[in-house]
């Protein structure tokens, strides 16, 4: 079994129909670090357990993964394109403005296993709340962002979206929506972040990008991977001159900034301790909390989008012309910003180990070696729970509270003492034995 926030997220998102199956609260895990902590809510399970169950029960766990993440990027392109079409754009150049966002490398990156990729489909849908003056939508669509515990996204989002608002003379509207999320944030913060153990800077050190990132299709490490293409700014670029000077949109100029802006800061923010004074804003906002300057990215992927949807607005003057136009665009986009990012792993979907841990006596399950909550590897147990779900000392959550690796340190010496009953031991990642005692 290969490592990784994939079986992390699928776990999340298999949980909440786990939960009322049994009869239990869907927001909840009851199986991570117990018996020391109380069952964490389990955020990351909002709103796509709604869509991966039903898939999950059909197709079993890796065909629904690879189905719900194929249905992202029609869920990207399609709130893409209908924000555009209520902006006013022709339908060509709204779809070449969702291909752009569905296909936007660093949103492709953040869905191969990662929920920062597919919530981000919600960014365009609380626009086109915004621009359809439906303030419910707006808000739902804005407050799902850091109740998904995407919370470093929404420090971004929810000023962009207010900003949109303005611009678009909603600001009633956009305050309606921003007051919402942060509410959503604030009680995503007060549950599972508030206790969360200290990130040190040089963390994100680690995870800053470079400028030599933005350049390149082949990713040094998945964090840094910020490629934007190379001819879709040069799109955008245009874009704003359109927007500015040949009015393709409404009130184009306040856009035209506000879209500017959007695909600027994040990628200045993503460059991390490389930006010049990011340690004074990260020490001195919300963004101490953070670790990954990279997270806000999705916000500048779908600006560039909309900047090169104007651009193609502008170019096709005619009906006739401009469906050449959009055909032209689609090629050189997609092939601007393909990027070999998917390789297959391996499943193991039904291991005959934790078959005998789900005919076991009662009792909680330990893994070994016992790896405390931030460790990569221990994504890998995550995965097999969810074929013998059982309370567990141990978890994998980066999130997770200082008494969480407390444990994880004094195992399995405390193993008994913890209520224990299964050991499964693990070599190079693969489970090889069952102690049951």
């Amino acid at each position: 079994m290969t490592p990784g926030d994939h079986l992390q997220t699928t776990y999340a998102l298999w949980l909440p129909g786990h939960q009322l199956a049994r009869g239990d609260r869907p927001w909840l895990d009851p199986y991570s670090f117990q018996p020391e902590l109380e069952p964490r809510v389990n955020f990351a399970g909002w709103p796509f357990a709604a869509l991966y169950g039903p898939l999950r029960w059909l197709l079993g766990t890796v065909a629904a993964w690879n189905v719900f993440v194929l249905l992202t990027y029609v869920g990207a392109g399609g709130f893409a394109a209908l924000w555009l079409r209520a902006l006013g754009l022709r339908l060509g150049p709204a779809l070449i403005g969702g291909l752009a966002f569905a296909l936007a490398p660093y949103r492709v990156a953040q869905s191969t296993g990662h929920l920062l990729g597919p919530i981000s489909i919600f960014l365009p849908l609380a626009l086109y709340g915004v621009e359809r003056r439906r303030a419910w939508l707006a808000a739902a669509a804005l407050a799902t962002i850091p109740l998904s515990n995407q919370v470093h996204l929404a420090l971004g989002a929810i000023p962009f979206v207010l900003a949109y608002a303005a611009a678009r003379r909603r600001t009633r509207l956009g305050l309606v929506a921003a007051g919402t999320a942060v509410a959503a944030g604030a009680l995503v913060w007060a549950l599972t972040l508030r206790k969360t153990v200290e990130r040190p800077y040089a963390e994100v050190e680690r995870y800053s990008a470079t400028v030599g990132d933005f350049l390149s299709r082949e990713p040094a490490a998945f964090e840094r991977f910020v490629y934007l293409g190379w001819a879709l700014p040069l799109f955008a670029a245009l874009g704003v001159g359109c927007l500015c000077f040949r009015n393709t949109i409404s009130a184009g100029r306040r856009l035209a900034l506000v879209l500017g802006l959007g695909a600027l800061v994040p990628c200045l923010l993503a460059l991390g301790s490389n930006l010049p004074g990011y340690g004074l804003i990260w020490r001195h906002t919300p963004l101490h909390s953070t670790r990954v300057p990279e997270r806000l990215l999705p916000i500048a992927c779908l600006c560039l989008a909309a900047l090169a949807a104007a651009a193609v607005a502008c170019v096709s003057e005619t009906q006739a012309r401009s469906r050449l136009v959009a055909a032209v665009a689609a090629i050189v986009v997609a092939a601007d910003l393909w990027v070999p990012l998917y390789d297959p792993l391996v499943a193991d979907e039904d291991n005959g180990l934790y078959e005998q841990v789900a005919d076991a006596p009662p009792g909680r399950l330990l893994e070994l070696p016992a790896l405390p909550p931030d460790a990569y590897a221990g994504s890998v147990y995550l995965y097999y729970a969810m074929q013998a779900p059982r309370e567990r000392p141990l978890g994998y959550a980066t999130s997770a509270p200082p008494e969480a690796f407390t444990v994880a340190r004094v195992l399995p010496a405390r193993a008994e003492e913890l209520g224990v009953t299964v050991v499964v031991r693990y070599r190079d990642g693969v489970p090889r034995t069952v102690t049951k005692r």
